[in-house]
């Protein structure tokens, strides 16, 4: 081999290991974020996933690190060259990983092999195996604010483009829930000149009103339907819930508030009657937006049936001061109340958890209640469980089998919600449970 054939081969491999020392280098950097978050997701119990999640493919995984790049949530890694889940309980749906990944090596699922998740049947079009009746939001499994405010639009959409309306004196739709998706819902509804009504339980909102104050709620831009692109990243209980009635108010949107529906019934094709509030109305569909959270998860022990002093959730933290408070749960909603009202003056606040530790939590609510608790600004009672609920206590039993009693004049109980499955299974919706097949 002569001179200039050398120089050429020694020009191409020093061309190569320049573009590929880069490459690798930043390989490593991923590999090593990734074992740094794998160690932060077993701390926290965040590599168990609570519901929605994504798979991947590892026979079609080519390792380009796309869905890495744009899951907000820390999801995602790199580990061997390829894309591995580390966090899958920080997923809240946002679905860019999905779209992104080139050979369609990810899909997002819900539940474990061992652990299944319930979710009413729906399909593409978000209508239910009742024709006429659709569900959007977190009922369908989707609890991200963009992504219900997505479906609630998307679903009314494809129902006007449908083009049937229904005789005279029946409604195109009745929406029921007015939380993301029943707003998104109804302001596309009035857009399209569809005849329907919206009613809720409870005010404008819906399931957001009960989230603690200052609460974030929104991880990405949305758009809302008659008003635009809402430019923020992150925002306040109270500024987004503001921002919502001051655009129903500008839409003209009328919601008939406290109204509870109790009964859905199919009378005939393209006619539903609808019971709300003690009202009749008559619709061609139906579209529930009433989240998933059902009817509060109780503790069903002796006393807390009837108590005035026992609530579920936790609207405004600065009704309460001086007061000594007991909240009972081990999820973000309970941990975020405690910390909130353990900022009112003069209140003496504890938190009972039947773990060793809080898991599945945002590591933020972990250090911050740690530093609460270091401070002495509330106390955590681990290992124990409400045995009886009385006028101003409540009795726990420790994991050691005994019993304490501890003051409590306001006790707020976080253990979760029931779907529900009764009020489906009555409007003829079949639920199915998922175990994590793609």
């Amino acid at each position: 081999m002569d001179s200039d054939t050398l120089i050429i081969w020694g020009i191409a491999v020093g061309l190569t290991l320049l573009m590929a020392i880069p490459m690798i280098l930043r390989l490593r950097h991923k590999e090593r974020r990734t074992e740094d978050a794998h160690i932060e997701a077993l701390r926290y119990g965040l590599h168990e996933p609570v519901s929605l999640h994504p798979v991947v493919d590892p026979q079609g995984c080519i390792g380009t690190s796309n869905c890495v790049s744009v899951c907000p949530e820390t999801v995602l890694g790199i580990r061997d060259g390829q894309a591995v889940a580390v966090a899958p309980a920080r997923c809240i749906g946002h679905g860019l990983c999905e779209r992104i990944c080139p050979m369609d090596a990810i899909q997002l699922v819900f539940g474990t092999e061992k652990r299944g998740v319930d979710l009413p049947r729906v399909r593409e079009n978000f209508e239910t195996n009742v024709p006429g009746l659709y569900i959007v939001g977190e009922l369908g499994g989707m609890g991200l604010v963009a992504n219900a405010f997505e479906q609630g639009r998307q679903c009314v959409e494809g129902i006007m483009r449908e083009g049937e309306r229904g005789p005279s004196g029946i409604l195109d739709l009745v929406i029921i829930g007015c939380g993301p998706a029943g707003l998104s819902a109804s302001l596309t509804a009035k857009e399209r000149g569809a005849r329907f009504v919206t009613v809720e339980k409870e005010s404008l909102g819906g399931t957001v009103r009960h989230y603690p104050r200052k609460k974030l709620v929104m991880t990405r831009p949305v758009v809302i339907p008659g008003y635009g692109k809402l430019p923020v990243r992150e925002v306040g209980k109270e500024e987004l819930i503001g921002l919502w009635e001051d655009i129903a108010a500008k839409a003209g949107l009328e919601v008939v508030t406290g109204a509870t529906v109790s009964a859905v019934e199919r009378v005939a094709p393209h006619h539903f009657s609808v019971t709300a509030g003690g009202t009749v109305y008559e619709a061609q569909r139906v579209i529930l937006a009433i989240g998933r959270r059902g009817v509060p998860r109780k503790l069903g022990v002796p006393g807390e049936d009837g108590a005035a002093h026992v609530a579920y959730s936790l609207r405004e933290p600065d009704a309460y001061t001086n007061d000594r408070i007991l909240v009972v749960g081990g999820g973000d909603s309970a941990v975020e109340a405690a910390l909130a009202l353990a900022e009112q003056p003069g209140n003496e606040v504890r938190i009972s958890y039947r773990g060793t530790a809080f898991s599945r939590i945002k590591p933020a609510n972990h250090e911050r209640i740690r530093e609460a608790a270091q401070a002495g600004s509330l106390e955590v009672l681990w290992s124990t469980t409400p045995m009886e609920v009385l006028a101003d206590s409540v009795t726990l039993r420790r994991e050691e089998s005994n019993q304490v009693e501890v003051p409590a004049d306001q006790v707020f109980v976080f253990i979760g919600g029931e779907l529900p499955t009764a009020f489906l299974r009555g409007c003829g919706v079949e639920i199915e449970t998922h175990f994590g097949a793609p």
